[in-house]
């Protein structure tokens, strides 16, 4: 069953936007007040890009202090109307005032699914020095058969000990983050805007079962943002 630690639901998307934006900045002041940087793992799909084109108009945001990752991505070229990290560029990463260096992106390049990722393993773990991974702010979307990330009924692990796995499906092979990964964020924003995400929504609020893998989420730290 998930829970979160807060849900914040509004009536329409543009309202829900402004109360994602308000958390967004008091997160980000806040880390920075601590550390130097900020890292946040971007979603992939469809639903976000209203959301990623109003952070791109956003003023006063210190955003080369924001280090950007990326949750899941498609095996498929950069170029492609399938990639994540296509979707992002055009709706947020490319219209703001950053350096190609904060992006740690997902290779596509080679063959294998397994070398790549172990190249993004590795780009991570060098980003926390070989410390334990914390990013401090994760934003995930829910798929209508309730995945999150590339985290499907069948290949959701929590056993698992590495931070980043792949996984082979019909469509679309994908590299994703792991469950655990996702969990020790400081703070997962869980983002469902529409109608059809409040249908999966109120299935893993009953999701005694665990059928749905964004009922693996924990409570401690994740906020649900959803609207009709």
């Amino acid at each position: 069953m998930a829970k979160f630690s807060k849900i914040i639901w509004e009536s329409n998307e543009n309202l829900l936007i402004n109360k994602f934006i308000k958390k967004f900045n008091e997160n980000l002041s806040k880390r920075l007040r601590k550390s130097k940087r900020f890292s946040f793992v971007l979603t992939g799909g469809k639903s976000p890009i209203k959301l990623y084109k109003r952070l791109a108009k956003l003023k006063n945001i210190p955003w080369n202090k924001v280090d950007f990752f990326i949750t899941d991505e498609r095996y498929v070229k950069k170029t492609s109307k399938h990639s994540n990290i296509n979707m992002c560029n055009k709706n947020l990463l490319n219209k703001i005032n950053i350096s190609n260096n904060q992006i740690y992106n997902i290779s596509t390049k080679f063959k294998s699914l397994k070398i790549n990722s172990i190249k993004y393993e590795k780009k991570i773990k060098n980003y926390f020095l070989n410390k334990k991974i914390k990013f401090d702010m994760t934003l995930l979307g829910i798929g209508n058969d309730g995945h999150i990330a590339s985290l499907f009924k069948n290949n959701i692990n929590k056993k698992t000990t590495k931070i980043v796995d792949y996984v082979r499906k019909k469509n679309f092979s994908r590299i994703t983050l792991t469950v655990n990964c996702l969990n020790n964020s400081k703070s997962i924003y869980l983002w469902a805007p529409g109608k059809k995400k409040s249908l999966i929504i109120k299935k893993i609020f009953n999701d005694n079962k665990f059928l749905f893998s964004a009922s693996y989420l924990k409570k401690k730290n994740s906020f649900l943002f959803y609207c009709n």
